[in-house]
C-alpha cells in the first residue's frame, strides 16, 4: 500500500487534469447550447403557453441585455446538463485508484443512479408545470377585465438586484 500511495503535488495534478476535462464537456456544451438558446428558451415557455390556454401571450423584458444574459443563463444549464455524464466519469477517475475493488463496484451503481436522478427531476419538473395549468387558469380566471398578466422573458436563474440612489441590493 505504501508503494501506491502517491505525493500531493500528484493527486493535485490529477485532479487539475480531471477539473480541465470536466470543463472542456462544459464548455463543448455551452457552445451547442448558445447556438440553440433561442430554441431552448422556446421550448422551457411551452408550458406556460399551454397552461394559458391558447390565449395569446406577450413576454416582455425589462432591459436591453435581459433576453441576451437569459439566453447566457440557459446555455450555461443546458451544457451542465449536457456534460454531466463527462463530470460524473471525471470525478469518478479521480475518486476510484483511491478505493479498494470492492469499493470501485459498490460506486459504479451510484454513479448510474445519479445520472437517471437528474433526468427524474427534468421530468418532474413536467408533470409539476403540467399540473399548475388549472392554477393559472384559475387565477387568470379571477383577475377583473382590467388587469391582463403579464410576463417577464427572463427566467429566474439568478440573483434578483435592485439599485438605489445609495447602494445595490442583490436577494
Amino acid at each position: 500500500i505504501e508503494a501506491s500511495k502517491a505525493p500531493l503535488m500528484d493527486h493535485l495534478i490529477e485532479l487539475r487534469q480531471r477539473l480541465i476535462y470536466a470543463l472542456l464537456g462544459v464548455a463543448a456544451g455551452f457552445v451547442v447550447c448558445f447556438m440553440f438558446s433561442t430554441q431552448i428558451y422556446t421550448i422551457l415557455v411551452w408550458p406556460y403557453l399551454w397552461a394559458q390556454g391558447g390565449n395569446k401571450v406577450a413576454m416582455i423584458f425589462t432591459a436591453p441585455h435581459e433576453f441576451f444574459f437569459t439566453k447566457l443563463k440557459l446555455a450555461l444549464f443546458g451544457a451542465v446538463f449536457l456534460a454531466f455524464p463527462i463530470i460524473a466519469h471525471q470525478i469518478y477517475r479521480f475518486v476510484a485508484p483511491g478505493l479498494y475493488k470492492n469499493e470501485r463496484a459498490a460506486f459504479r451503481p451510484y454513479l448510474m443512479a445519479t445520472f437517471l436522478l437528474f433526468l427524474l427531476g427534468d421530468v418532474e419538473q413536467c408533470a409539476r408545470v403540467t399540473a399548475c395549468r388549472g392554477a393559472v387558469r384559475h387565477r387568470d380566471d379571477r383577475l377583473p377585465r382590467s388587469l391582463r398578466p403579464i410576463s417577464q422573458a427572463r427566467p429566474e436563474l439568478g440573483p434578483r438586484c435592485a439599485t438605489t440612489a445609495t447602494r445595490r441590493r442583490c436577494v
